[in-house]
């Protein structure tokens, strides 16, 4: 599918029955959709596997991640949710969530000689919606700044296919492989690089969260690392702990360093973090 525009599957279309359909995001292994219709509004996620390259391995459990998305949602009790197979991989329906993401709403914040600064409430809203999933004994395993959506009435957490808690059906799982890298914890990429695998944890999403807060305000990567140099270069330099000073002012820089801190143990949990910006 690469270098093409997807369809969405027959499957979702009897579902849905659009009225207006916009593809949002297509990069290798998935695409997500904006679909509205006489049912609402929802985002519709479809992944195919990633063939090999000569530059990229292939992935073929991106196939899946849609229906184990939709796995955990449903373990987590969300309502009006579907997921499932079609001819490519698996797909799943979602209500959609407006508004911004953490990153694109602090963009003032990054401006060149800017005096904006992040808004704690900001940081506290992606600090709840993180809260509860720890709370239903969940990890997110791919917090990044994307995935915070920050809403009217209150932030949403997405992109729950990494995420793991509860048994998911033995056909849509998959391990996990670690995430975005600049939001990878220190234990997490060394696991990655020893056996290719982790065990992500509430301690590596802290860091992650940090991580997000971080590069949202200023601009900069937790670690630092040439932005070309091969996935298991960056990894290497996250594992050493070349890790960048924090710049943010205030409590919430503070919080930072602290979420940022190389030993998962000497990390706040969620709910310090939370207690600290309240």
């Amino acid at each position: 599918m690469s270098g093409l525009t997807p369809e969405l599957p027959i499957v979702v279309l009897d579902a849905l029955m659009p009225t207006s359909q916009r593809l949002v995001l297509n990069r290798r292994g998935s695409s997500v959709w904006d679909v509205e219709g006489d049912r609402g509004r929802y985002a519709v996620k479809l992944g195919y596997p990633i063939d090999a390259t000569p530059e990229w391995p292939g992935q073929p459990w991106t196939a899946l991640a849609p229906a184990r998305e939709g796995a955990v949602l449903h373990r987590l009790g969300a309502d009006d949710i579907a997921y499932g197979e079609w001819e490519r991989g698996t797909w799943n329906i979602q209500p959609w969530h407006e508004g911004p993401d953490l990153y694109r709403l602090w963009e003032p914040c990054r401006a060149e000689g800017s005096s904006v600064e992040p808004h704690t409430s900001v940081a506290l809203g992606c600090v709840e919606a993180l809260a509860e999933l720890h709370a239903a004994g969940w990890v997110h395993g791919d917090v990044q700044p994307a995935h915070f959506i920050v809403g009217p009435e209150r932030t949403h957490l997405i992109d729950l296919a990494l995420a793991r808690g509860r048994h998911i059906p033995e056909g849509f799982d998959f391990p996990f492989r670690g995430c975005l890298v600049h939001y990878e914890a220190p234990e997490i990429a060394r696991s990655v690089l020893a056996t290719g695998e982790a065990e992500p944890t509430q301690a590596a999403d802290i860091y992650a969260l940090g991580a997000s807060l971080l590069i949202s305000a200023t601009g900069w990567r937790a670690v630092e690392y040439p932005d070309d140099a091969p996935r298991p270069v960056q990894r290497q330099a996250i594992a050493d702990g070349r890790r960048r000073t924090v710049t943010v002012p205030g409590e919430l820089g503070g919080l930072i360093e602290a979420m940022l801190s190389p030993v998962p143990e000497e990390r706040p949990t969620i709910y310090e973090v939370g207690k600290a910006l309240s």
